[in-house]
């Protein structure tokens, strides 16, 4: 299992801890942050195997692993 910390994440994003504590202090989605530190955390989860998903199953899941 992934764990992943606020400090973690913040430096695979290059954002500040607080800049990650105050979008994890908004209600719902992280859309109040700006455009491009959004972008730049959803591209350090993905760095790290968590797949964002949307449709029949909108949420977060961890990428499957490729059969060599």
């Amino acid at each position: 299992m992934l764990r992943m910390d606020q400090s973690t994440l913040a430096e695979a994003a290059g954002v500040s801890v607080e800049t990650v504590k105050r979008l994890e202090a908004q209600d719902g989605p992280l859309k109040t942050g700006r455009a491009a530190t959004i972008t730049a955390i959803e591209k350090a989860f993905s760095a790290h195997g968590i797949e964002f998903t949307n449709g029949g199953e909108p949420g977060l899941k961890m990428r499957a692993k490729r059969k060599r």
